[in-house]
C-alpha cells in the first residue's frame, strides 16, 4: 500500500534537452476518476477507480490518498464496492463481468464471473446483493461461498447503485427510464418510487430513511422522502456525478472524473478531491489556439493560462460517445474516434456529431490529410484507414498494434507502430520504416522533417529529423504509461456506453513550436517549449 497526494510517484522529476522548458498546464489528478464509494469502519472514503483498476481510501479531514488495491492487483476496473462486517471488500469488475472479494489481508478471489457489466452491490444483513448495468440487466443475491446466484428482478433498464431502504427493501436507480424502483428482496413485481429526475445513477439513505441520489445527467444531488415522493436539490454540482456515501451526517459524492465532493447544506458543497483527467487520451490544437483534450468519457479545451473547460461528457445531448483520438477540423469542429468504433465530426458548441464512419474496430489516432480525406489508425484490425465520403478504404494492413497517425508537409502518412516499436511511412499499400528502436510508440507529430514521438515504454519524448536521421531525447521520465514494474489491464468494453478501453498517450503540437503531450499517469496535460 502506498500514502501519496497523487495517483502517481515519479522516480526521478523529468529531464529536459538543453533550451527546452516543461510546465503541468492541468494539475496532477488525485485519482484514476472516482466511481463507487464506501466508509470503512476507519471513516475513510474507499474510492472505487474503473479507469484505473484501483480502490484507494482518502482522509476526509486531510485528503491524503492511500491505494488500497492498487494498478496492477489483481481487482480490475472496480465501478461499485461493498464491505461486510469483517472488513472483506467486494467490488464489481464492470469490464470483466464479474465480482471479487478483497480479504483483508490483501488476499482476492472471484466470486462470481458471469454478470456481464457487473456494478452495483450491497452488503445488508448478512447477504449480498449484486446488479448489471444493462439495458436488460439483472439484480441477483449472490450466494457467500460461490454457489448459484438468486435473481431477484430482471430486464431491469440500467439498474445502478442501489441500497436497502429502512422496510428492509431494495430501492436502485433506473438509468433507462429515469426513475427509482424499490423490489421485495424475495423478488416479485418492483414500485416506481421517483421519476422525472436527471438520470439517477445511485441511491442510499440517510439516518432519517430518505433518499439522497446523485444525477448524472443534471449534476444534481437531491433527497427524496420515499414516503411522500417530497423532493429537494441538496446540491448543483456538475454533470457526471456518479456516487455517494456517509461519514455520519456528512455526504460525499463522487463525479466519473474524478472529484470527490463534501455536500454542505444550504446548497453548498467543498471539493475534497479536486476534479483531475481520467487518462488523459488525444490532444488537438484547434486554429482559434484552444488545445483540445480527450479523456474517454469527457472532452476539455484548454488554453494554456487557463483551466480545463469541459465541452461535453457521455450524457450531454450529441456527445459522439467514449472519445479518445482527435484531429483539428476547423473553427469549433473535431474529428473524433470513438471507443464504440465509430470516427465522427463533432461541434461541441452546436452539440451535433457527424458520424463518418462506423464499426470499425478499436480506431486510436486520426488526421486529416491536406485534401481533407480522414486517416485513422484500427489498432483492433491492425491497418491504417482512409476515409473520404463515408467511404472507407485501406491503406495498409497487417500492421502490430498501430496507435497514432500523422500526415507530413508533402501528403505521406506516417504511423506509430506500437507492438513493433517503430514509426513508419504507409503509400500504396506498403510500409517504410522511419524509426526504429522504439519500445511503445504511442502519439506522433510531424513538423517540416521533424518526427516527434512519445515512446511509452522508455518515458521519452523523441525527435527524430527525417532527412539527416539524428535523434535526441527532448524529454525523460516522463509521467505517461504506466508506473514501474506495472502493466496495467486492457479494459472490455461496456455496452452500451464504450466499446473496449486502453490507454493512448496523445501528443500535439502549437503553431510556435510547444508540444503538448498526455501524461496519462498522473493526469494532467504537459506543455514543452523549445527556447
Amino acid at each position: 500500500m502506498s500514502l501519496q497526494l497523487g495517483r502517481y510517484t515519479a522516480a526521478r522529476p523529468p529531464g529536459l534537452a538543453e533550451g527546452w522548458s516543461l510546465e503541468r498546464l492541468t494539475p496532477a489528478s488525485r485519482l484514476f476518476g472516482a466511481n463507487g464509494l464506501r466508509t470503512g469502519r476507519d471513516g475513510r472514503i474507499y474510492v472505487a477507480q474503473v479507469a484505473g483498476s484501483q480502490i484507494s481510501a482518502v482522509n476526509i479531514d486531510t485528503g491524503a490518498v492511500e491505494a488500497i488495491s492498487p494498478m496492477g492487483a489483481g481487482i480490475v476496473s472496480p465501478d461499485d464496492i461493498a464491505f461486510d462486517p469483517d472488513g472483506n471488500i467486494y467490488a464489481t469488475e464492470i469490464t470483466e463481468g464479474r465480482v471479487s472479494v478483497r480479504a483483508p489481508n490483501g488476499t482476492i478471489r472471484v466470486l462470481r464471473g458471469d454478470m456481464p457489466c457487473a456494478n452495483p452491490i450491497t452488503f445488508y444483513n448478512g447477504r449480498l446483493f449484486a446488479g448489471e448495468l444493462l439495458p436488460n440487466g439483472r439484480i441477483m443475491e449472490l450466494d457467500l461461498n460461490g454457489g448459484a446466484p438468486r435473481v431477484v428482478l430482471d430486464n431491469v433498464p440500467m439498474p445502478n447503485a442501489f441500497d436497502v431502504g429502512p422496510d428492509g427493501k431494495l430501492y436502485f436507480p433506473v438509468m433507462g427510464t429515469n426513475e427509482i424502483w424499490r423490489v421485495d428482496l424475495k423478488g416479485g413485481a418492483p414500485e416506481t418510487v421517483a421519476r422525472d429526475l436527471g438520470v439517477p445513477d445511485s441511491v442510499k439513505f440517510d439516518s432519517k430513511g430518505r433518499i439522497v441520489s446523485t444525477q448524472v445527467a443534471s449534476g444534481q444531488v437531491l433527497r427524496i422522502d420515499p414516503r411522500t415522493g417530497q423532493r429537494e436539490v441538496l446540491a448543483d454540482i456538475a454533470p457526471g456525478l456518479d456516487n455517494l456515501t456517509f461519514v455520519g451526517d456528512r455526504i460525499f459524492v463522487s463525479s466519473i472524473s474524478g472529484q470527490i465532493t463534501e455536500v454542505l447544506g444550504d446548497g453548498k458543497f467543498r471539493p475534497l478531491v479536486p476534479n483531475g483527467l481520467q487518462w488523459p487520451l488525444g490532444l488537438a490544437m484547434g486554429e482559434d489556439g484552444l488545445l483540445f483534450v480527450a479523456d474517454g468519457g469527457f472532452t476539455y479545451s484548454l488554453r494554456p493560462g487557463s483551466k480545463l473547460q469541459c465541452l461535453g461528457m457521455l450524457f450531454t445531448p450529441g456527445f459522439p460517445g467514449y472519445t479518445r483520438g482527435v484531429a483539428a477540423a476547423g473553427p469549433g469542429e473535431f474529428v473524433v474516434t470513438t471507443a464504440n468504433g465509430d470516427v465522427a465530426r463533432w461541434r461541441p458548441a452546436k452539440q451535433e456529431t457527424e458520424v463518418l464512419a462506423s464499426g470499425l474496430d478499436q480506431p486510436y489516432g486520426v488526421a486529416i490529410a491536406p485534401g481533407g480525406a480522414v486517416i485513422v489508425a484500427e489498432l483492433g484490425k491492425g491497418r491504417v484507414v482512409t476515409i473520404r465520403a463515408g467511404d472507407v478504404e485501406e491503406l495498409a494492413t497487417g500492421l502490430r498494434a498501430p496507435r497514432d497517425v500523422a500526415v507530413g508537409m508533402d501528403g505521406a502518412v506516417l504511423v506509430s507502430e506500437t507492438e513493433a516499436g517503430r514509426v513508419i511511412k504507409v503509400s500504396g499499400g506498403k510500409a517504410e520504416t522511419v524509426m526504429d528502436g522504439l519500445q511503445l510508440p504511442h502519439g506522433i507529430v510531424v513538423r517540416g522533417e521533424l518526427l516527434y514521438v512519445v515512446d511509452v515504454g522508455t518515458k521519452e519524448l523523441i525527435e527524430y529529423d527525417m532527412k539527416r536521421g539524428a535523434r535526441r531525447t527532448i524529454a525523460a521520465n516522463l509521467p505517461v504509461g504506466s508506473p514501474p514494474g506495472v502493466k496495467p489491464h486492457a479494459l472490455n468494453a461496456i455496452p452500451p456506453l464504450a466499446g473496449a478501453m486502453g490507454p493512448f498517450t496523445g501528443l500535439a503540437a502549437g503553431t510556435d513550436g510547444t508540444l503538448y503531450v498526455s501524461a496519462d499517469a498522473e493526469g494532467s496535460v504537459l506543455a514543452l517549449r523549445p527556447a
